[in-house]
């Protein structure tokens, strides 16, 4: 098992030093990448809204402090909802990613996985719904990188569309390039599997039922070699047995 490494708050600073400031010039007392990482720091610590943020950031000033370039002490909780109203939120995914890549790097090399397996998946986001409003869970799609242990993106799922039109978006989003790609049967789609090719990486991909001529296809293709015992099949077989929980099981 690799090492733990810790992640210092100057590294994540450097992630968001070159983010253009959305606010006015006038008046401006606290340092954007500053206000940025005590929101992300907040918000990994379960920290939900500007008032969440402000105070999770006063219990941990002392610390803050000694790191993070605050001239005029912690921030209050309307300059964190200015900064989060009037921040493309495109431009913040930017530098996100680009920290993620770097963590990857950082991971791969401490793993040696050159090959890691990147599962993408969907699901909707705990406490994302307004029922006030008649408004659902938010469905995102993320890419997890089971080896390293870190998620590497996600996208939101537009209300009007599915995990169809979200998985390319995030596949361009992530440096792909030698992992394995999972993808459930929702992303078994020609273009997805030409954009996994043309991002230098594998994929393995779940056919369903209603895709008929292909699950057919796959099922043949796997069982007929079964019919002379893979004499002609240029495969290798693999069977391991084990003995638990009161019977013995013969895996092939």
């Amino acid at each position: 098992m690799a090492d733990v490494r810790r992640i210092g708050l100057d590294e994540v600073v450097r992630q968001f030093q070159d983010l253009e400031d959305p606010r006015s010039s006038v008046n401006r007392r606290h340092p954007l990448a500053s206000v940025l990482v005590i929101a992300l720091r907040a918000v990994l610590a379960g920290a939900g809204g500007p008032t969440a943020l402000a105070a999770w950031a006063a219990t941990k000033q002392d610390v803050l402090a000694g790191v993070l370039d605050l001239p005029h002490g912690i921030p209050g909780k309307d300059v964190f909802r200015r900064v989060l109203m009037t921040l493309r939120p495109s431009a913040f995914r930017a530098c996100f990613v680009s920290w993620l890549t770097s963590l990857r790097d950082a991971a791969k090399s401490a793993t040696g996985v050159d090959q890691p397996v990147f599962a993408v998946d969907g699901k909707a986001a705990r406490r994302s719904h307004d029922r006030k409003n008649g408004r659902g869970a938010l469905p995102c799609v993320s890419v997890w990188a089971s080896e390293y242990g870190l998620s590497l993106g996600q996208v939101a799922c537009d209300e009007k569309s599915n995990e169809i039109t979200a998985i390319p978006e995030l596949l361009r989003l992530v440096d792909i390039a030698g992992a394995l790609i999972t993808i459930d049967a929702m992303g078994t789609q020609k273009a997805i599997a030409e954009q996994i090719l043309a991002g230098e990486a594998d994929y393995v991909l779940a056919p369903k039922g209603d895709q008929e001529s292909l699950h057919q296809a796959v099922s043949d293709h796997i069982h007929e070699p079964w019919e002379d015992d893979f004499v002609r099949a240029k495969a290798r077989r693999y069977q391991t047995q084990e003995t638990g929980h009161g019977r013995e099981e013969t895996r092939t």
